[in-house]
């Protein structure tokens, strides 16, 4: 109880203050209309750590730069506060004035209902620089900022008007997953989520938008094969454009709708404008899939590739190959594994490259697989750093068919 009285007057003095702030720019400041205009988005796929300068640096700047306001809010964790401090401790080691925003489902000794609704919250929140939303259970977050029958609640409200007016907003894992109209809420494996597809209030539920309605959302995306899962709920949902974010990565998402990759691996643009889906066992045709690593960049209205300028004058040329032979891959949803196949195939003299996904004998449903299908068309595109070993690979052809797994899959010898 001491801890959290101290917390409480600790948050009524940066509430203060931030009342101060905001009667002395109130008669400059305009009054922001729906939709627009809108700050920045920083959607990190998770394990994000604490030496990762470049992407903490970025959040500090986009709120402005040393001494930037920024709400943290710890709402997905079990344990809030403790995670709210620790962020709180590196984004100021980084130049930032964090604030810890008291409005959890975890939160001991406070009512998360009340705290999202008071409104000494909510004016701290929009009259903040920037936001930035922790790890943990993505439903935890939903649940704390929007009212039982779904609408917003005050802090909510405050978020949307922080970023319309300018502000960032950043989040890491089920930070990240909030930042579309849809989110996965209690899924299963990758694989499972293609065997038996996915349903709304179950595999997935409503995020908190600020992405925009066009775009989908995930993370811990390459380490855990979680773009098969994407597609699946994006046909589901209607969404033509998917974005998946990997771990100790970011993806920025400017006010232009430029999507700039920042961090330790990459992101995968999903692009189903153009695919087709076939009822029954998970099957679509003409999907397109994009690498973008560190520095590339693309954009989501006019959706103009640009690679990093260390990779701009290395396009690799088709003419010379440099893997030849077959591709096939036997585990397509393994660590990082489509990269590593997109990346040979973009560089070889194959066509095409095939990826198989399968479960266990005593899985329900083992008879049933998948067979991911890449292919090269004339708009595939790659380049290659000259300096490391980094490389983009744009618009790959995938086409993803179910297959019959005979069982016994083998025999011993």
């Amino acid at each position: 109880m001491l801890n959290l009285a101290r917390r409480y007057l600790q948050f009524l003095l940066l509430v203060l203050l931030a009342a101060g702030q905001a009667q002395a720019a109130t008669a400059a400041a305009p009054t922001i209309p729906p939709g627009g205009p809108k700050g920045s988005l920083v959607i990190i796929g998770g394990a994000l750590r604490g030496e990762n300068a470049a992407v903490w640096k970025r959040i500090v700047e986009l709120a402005g730069g040393p001494g930037a306001r920024i709400a943290v809010f710890g709402s997905a964790s079990a344990s809030p506060d403790v995670a709210g401090k620790n962020n709180i401790e590196v984004l100021n080691s980084y130049g930032a004035d964090a604030f810890f925003v008291p409005v959890a489902v975890k939160l001991e000794g406070s009512d998360y209902r009340i705290a999202a609704n008071d409104q000494a919250i909510a004016d701290a929140v929009r009259h903040a620089d920037g936001a930035y939303f922790v790890g943990g259970n993505q439903a935890r977050i939903t649940e704390a900022l929007r009212k039982k029958d779904g609408s917003s609640t005050r802090v909510l409200d405050a978020l949307w008007a922080m970023y319309r007016n300018g502000g960032v907003i950043a989040g890491t894992s089920a930070g990240a997953a909030i930042m579309s109209e849809t989110m996965f809420y209690d899924a299963s494996s990758v694989l499972s989520t293609l065997k038996r597809g996915v349903a709304d209030g179950m595999e997935l539920s409503p995020g908190l938008g600020f992405v925009g309605k066009d775009v989908f959302v995930d993370q811990h995306l390459l380490v855990r094969g979680r773009f098969g899962r994407m597609l699946p709920a994006m046909l589901a949902k209607g969404y033509k454009t998917g974005l998946g974010i990997d771990e100790n990565t970011s993806m920025i998402i400017h006010g232009n709708r430029d999507v700039e990759v920042l961090g330790y691996k990459g992101a995968l643009l999903i692009d189903l404008s153009g695919a087709t889906f076939t009822p029954g066992d998970f099957n679509v045709s003409n999907a397109r899939l994009s690498y973008l690593d560190n520095g590339d960049r693309f954009n989501l209205q006019n959706g103009v590739f640009t690679p990093s300028p260390e990779k701009l004058a290395n396009k690799l040329d088709p003419a010379k190959p440099y893997y030849r032979g077959p591709l096939f891959f036997a585990d397509i949803l393994g660590n990082t594994t489509v990269v590593d196949l997109m990346h040979r195939l973009i560089d070889s003299d194959q066509a095409d490259a095939i990826g198989l996904t399968l479960g266990s004998p005593r899985d329900l449903q083992p008879e049933l697989g998948f067979e991911f299908r890449f292919s090269r068309t004339k708009e595939s595109i790659g380049y290659v750093s000259a300096i490391s070993d980094m490389n983009s690979v744009f618009n790959i052809r995938l086409d993803v068919l179910p297959i019959l797994i005979r069982q016994p899959l083998y025999q011993y010898k």
